[in-house]
This record gives C-alpha cells, structure tokens and sequence, in this order.
C-alpha cells in the first residue's frame, strides 16, 4: 500500500521508522515488531534512499535521529496515530462495539481498574461511551438480571446458571478486621479457627448461600462453630459493627486504604484462601462490547 507523499513511501516503511524513533535500539525494533533485525534495518536503509538524507546516525554504542529524522517523527506522528485511531474505528463499527457500556464494581480496588481501563477504551472506541457504577453486597447480581449493567466485577465465588463468569481481575490476601482494642489486634495474624473466638458480621440481602458460606462460614474448618452478629446491608454498616460494637469480618488487604480508621484493626489471615475479583455478565447478554471492555483491562 502506497502512503504520503511524493517519494511514495511504504506505509510499513513509516511504521518501521516510527518505531525505531521511539526506540532508538534495532534489536528492541525488531523484536516489537516482529521482524527480522537485517529487515528493519535494510528499511530504514530503504526509506532514506527514497528522501535522500540519513534518518538516523548510528554509532556501535548508540542509535539517534538526524535533525531531518526529528522533523519527520514529528510530521508523521500525528498522523499515522490518526490513521490508526480511523481504522479502530472503523473496526469498532463493524463489530458493534456502539452505544453505552455499563460496567460495575462492589470494591474501591476494583473501581480503579475499570476506571482506568474505561479511559483506554473510549480513546479506542470513541463511539462506545463506558459508565461505571457500584454494585452493593446485599444484592451482588441484581444490577446485571435487572438489565441496568452489562458486565461487572465482583467477588468469588459465582456459580449462576444465568451468568458467565470471566477473567479474575484482582486477586488479594484475605484479612480480618478486628476492634482495635481485641485482643486479635495485637497478634501478627489470625486463623481462621479464631474465627470461633469472635462474632461475624456477615452481609444482609439477596446474596446467594453458598457465597455467605465462603465469606462468613458458620463453623470454621475444624466443625467448631462460628457466632454471627448482626447482619449488615452496607460496608460502612460492617465498619461500624467492627469498630464501635466490637464484631469481626473479614476484608481484602488493599480495602484499609480506603476505609481506614482508628477503632478498626487490620489483621492478615495465615491460612485463608484470597479475596478474588473476577468478572460476570449474563450468558445471554455476551457481546462484542463486552469482550472488548475484558480484554483492555487483561492488557492493563
């Protein structure tokens, strides 16, 4: 395909060189683009053959533009990131990758990611606008049923007929969070058998069994049995049953720096399994928005 200008340049032969001005090493060239290190270098040879000045001064320690290879960076950039910004477009269209994508979180942590991630993807889908909102615990997968989300992150462990379950996003270690004046806050860590020495605060709603039992057991892994408190709907609930009415729950790690305070303790677990974050979207509802969205946050 034949590009810009009057020395009818190749357009690989422009991607080669803009590659090499980022670059500035021909093995690291090659190898980003997957080419033969003899095949970048006899194309830039080509290149400066067709404009008639060198591109590039090359030296056994360094590689580095000419003032003529600056302008030309310069000059080129713009528009080949157009170029390439046109054709995901086009690409994006004809793949359907339209309209609103509505995407939640139940966890600070996560909503980072997808808020990140939401930025890659309008920029390469400008047509595909990306809204994220939270997703309470008391109803973990209402949101996706009701149709008011299209995909979501959120803990494991899912087992719904109804929804896929893709990737896992973040995977932290488990902690418990203690009053600060128990005496769990004084250990370096905690087992889950302490579990029977404490009263868990567990989640109120429309939360499947099985995810209560993996979150908020009722008898640790020895058979002794576990005491719960009252339930709570919300995470500051469960904040403040730990800290002011002297409960216990369990957390990710990375959730106190969100929501430290001073009559809560942050105790790791020795021996219980991570906090997963994967996502989930009804297995009806799979399409190319949604694949898109899950993999610019694996690439991230």
């Amino acid at each position: 395909m034949k590009a810009w200008g009057a020395a009818a340049v190749e357009r690989h032969e422009i991607e080669v060189f803009l590659a090499l001005a980022e670059e500035l090493h021909f093995r690291r060239t090659s190898e980003r683009l997957g080419l033969a290190q003899g095949r970048v270098s006899q194309t830039i040879k080509k290149l400066e053959r067709r404009i008639g000045v060198p591109l590039f001064e090359r030296t056994s320690r360094r590689v580095a533009l000419t003032p003529t290879g600056r302008q030309l960076r310069e000059d080129l950039l713009p528009v080949h990131q157009q170029l390439l910004r046109a054709v995901d477009r086009a690409v994006a269209m004809g793949r359907g990758i339209t309209g609103v994508l509505r995407v939640g979180y139940s966890s600070p942590m996560v909503a980072e990611v997808l808020l990140k991630a939401a930025d890659v993807f309008r920029d390469r889908y400008p047509d595909c606008a990306v809204e994220v909102q939270e997703v309470q615990l008391s109803d973990p997968f209402g949101p996706l049923r009701g149709g008011r989300l299209d995909l979501q992150v959120t803990e494991h462990p899912v087992d719904e007929p109804d929804l896929t379950l893709g990737p896992v996003v973040i995977s932290e270690p488990r902690v418990l969070m203690v009053p600060a004046g128990h005496r769990f806050a004084r250990r370096a860590s905690v087992s889950l058998e302490d579990l029977a020495e404490a009263t868990l605060i567990p989640v109120a709603g429309d939360v499947p069994q099985y995810w209560l039992d993996h979150h908020y057991p009722r008898r640790t892994p020895r058979g002794v049995p576990v005491a719960h408190g009252q339930a709570a709907t919300y995470w500051t609930e469960i904040m403040n049953l730990v800290g002011l009415e002297g409960g216990v729950s369990p957390a990710c790690k990375d959730a106190e720096r969100y929501y430290a305070r001073p009559d809560v303790a942050w105790v790791p677990f020795r021996d219980a399994p991570t906090v997963d974050y994967g996502f989930v979207w009804p297995a009806t509802t799979e399409n190319a928005r949604v694949r898109a969205f899950v993999d610019t946050v694996r690439a991230l």
